[in-house]
């Protein structure tokens, strides 16, 4: 009998009133994209100060953390809670995929600067290059490597110096770092590989109801989704192979 694989999502974000009406909340949302059938997918809402026992960590064969409106340079206890974490399933040498904040903050923990984006932040669909040459040998990309891909970004601050054992593997006209890895454990990615067009909508339009962006920025970022996808079949199939490779 073959055992059941068994992954942790950490949930750095509340569910939206959207993604829990429509998603059943934002853990349906992350095992839509990486799960497979016959798998357990455990989640912890760490920004609620939910946290798994040290001594569960070994059963599990892959995690991810998730974005969060949290800054990833800032010292509030779960943060620093989810960093001795990180350091922990680095000498476990645990495969860790790293979404948005959790992209940061793994750089920060191994060492790299995070802070404010210095060209602003984005919510939108943006495309970012691919460096061809870096992807090998970790190649979770499969045989034919795309020089871009699309993908939903949403946030506002970036990994400003990368770690010295990291390897840059993409950036784009706004970032330099848009992902890298950490020798065959850690994935990182800016952008959200599983956010589509409405949850974004959604964010747009409740970060404008709160005052936080114009209309116009609302109005340029929306227009980027026109006509145009997130490349997701791809970026399912590059955190798959990462996680369960």
């Amino acid at each position: 009998m073959v055992e059941q694989k068994k992954y942790l999502l950490f949930l750095g974000i509340p569910d939206s009133e959207f993604a829990k009406k429509t998603y059943g909340g934002y853990h349906n949302v992350f095992v839509s994209l990486l799960g497979d059938e016959g798998e357990q997918w455990d989640s912890y809402r760490v920004v609620d100060g939910e946290f798994p026992e040290d001594k569960d960590l070994e059963k599990y064969d892959g995690f991810v953390i998730s974005g969060s409106s949290h800054d990833a340079f800032r010292d509030t206890d779960w943060i620093l809670k989810l960093c001795d974490i990180i350091k922990k399933l680095d000498v476990m040498k645990k495969k860790v995929l790293g979404i948005c904040f959790g992209h940061q903050l793994i750089a920060r923990v191994k060492g790299g600067k995070v802070g404010r984006a210095r060209k602003g932040p984005e919510l939108c669909l943006g495309n970012i290059t691919i460096l061809k040459d870096a992807v090998a040998p970790e190649n979770y990309f499969g045989e034919e490597v795309p020089t871009s891909l699309r993908i939903i970004k949403c946030h506002q601050d970036e990994v400003l110096e990368l770690p010295e054992s990291a390897k840059l593997l993409a950036y784009s006209s706004m970032y330099e770092v848009e992902m890298y890895s950490i020798e065959d454990n850690f994935l990182c990615i800016q952008g959200h590989p599983e956010y589509n067009r409405d949850i974004l909508t959604d964010i747009l339009d409740r970060v404008l109801a709160g005052g936080h962006i114009t209309e116009d920025f609302v109005a340029t970022s929306k227009a980027t989704l026109e006509n145009n996808e997130a490349d997701r079949k791809v970026w399912q199939k590059i955190c798959k192979n990462f996680l369960k490779g």
